[in-house]
């Protein structure tokens, strides 16, 4: 970005941006070319900001428009797009969602249209002696697809796969949504190809994950579990991969289309707080 400086987190993935206040509103100009690097780069590290929740939601909404998530119970009653991810209890009360995504998983795989980009902002940070605890680690399902054996990637060539929201977890009884048509959507899933292009960079990118799908289309449960399961061990493979440590005043994005993402539960009581929202498609 002019004017900005930008720094590899890794040879092949995620980039910091240095010099930027996000505390203050972006140009259209500027906003669209932070995105074009998300687009670029997968993810985008921008530290030591001081950024209340309503600050966040400014920037976010800069870049594109904010989307309820569907675990809405979670989030502020002033912001529904402000999802509050924290272990701190208020008076007995929850402050968030205190739960963490162990599995690999896309953010929105289970819309018809999933969302564009997912942003977190680091308001509190447990630490064990003195070293950060509940790294987030983020994979580059571009990268995956391009080391695929030709022989693997002609096989997933037209192949679609199941995403229904609550893979792996329980599901949740009450409605998701007020408009219960999309409700039965997310209950149900939705179809994406497994190999997915990235809707700007025309990417390659392999669409599943351990946390969001559930079965391959057209297959019988065992041939879709088995090829599956082999796709999910090449994305295991570290050189996909950025393991981010978090600091106090981190701000961090990521690109739904072609990133997966997974945290690490091992701070247990230890205070945790965190700020995340989600951009719509486009």
């Amino acid at each position: 970005m002019q004017g900005y400086d930008l720094t590899e987190l890794t040879p092949h993935f995620g980039v910091q941006l240095n010099g930027l206040d996000a505390s203050r509103v972006l140009c259209s100009a500027s906003a669209a070319e932070l995105l074009n690097v998300l687009d670029t780069h997968g993810v985008l590290l921008i530290r030591a900001q001081q950024l209340a929740a309503e600050q966040f939601m400014t920037f976010a909404r800069c870049l594109g428009e904010p989307a309820v998530h569907p675990l809405n119970t979670n989030a502020r009653a002033d912001m529904p797009a402000l999802m509050v991810h924290s272990n701190i209890a208020d008076n007995g009360k929850p402050l968030g969602y205190a739960g963490t995504e162990r599995q690999w998983r896309m953010e929105g795989a289970q819309l018809p249209k999933p969302w564009r980009a997912s942003l977190a902002y680091a308001a509190e940070i447990p630490l064990s002696d003195g070293t950060p605890l509940g790294d987030t680690w983020f994979c580059d399902t571009a990268h995956a697809y391009d080391a695929l054996v030709p022989a693997l990637q002609q096989q997933l060539t037209g192949l679609r796969a199941v995403h229904p929201y609550g893979t792996g977890r329980k599901r949740r009884a009450t409605p998701y949504f007020a408009d219960s048509g999309l409700t039965q959507i997310f209950k149900r899933g939705v179809e994406h190809a497994v190999v997915r292009t990235h809707p700007r960079t025309r990417r390659k990118c392999l669409y599943v994950s351990q946390g969001c799908t559930s079965h391959i289309c057209g297959m019988n449960d065992g041939d879709s579990a088995s090829l599956l399961e082999q796709l999910y061990r090449h994305l295991e493979r570290p050189d996909f991969h950025y393991r981010h440590q978090w600091q106090v005043g981190d701000l961090v994005l990521w690109d739904n289309a072609s990133t997966l993402y997974r945290t690490a539960d091992d701070y247990a009581d230890k205070r945790r707080l965190l700020y995340r929202t989600q951009l719509k498609a486009e």
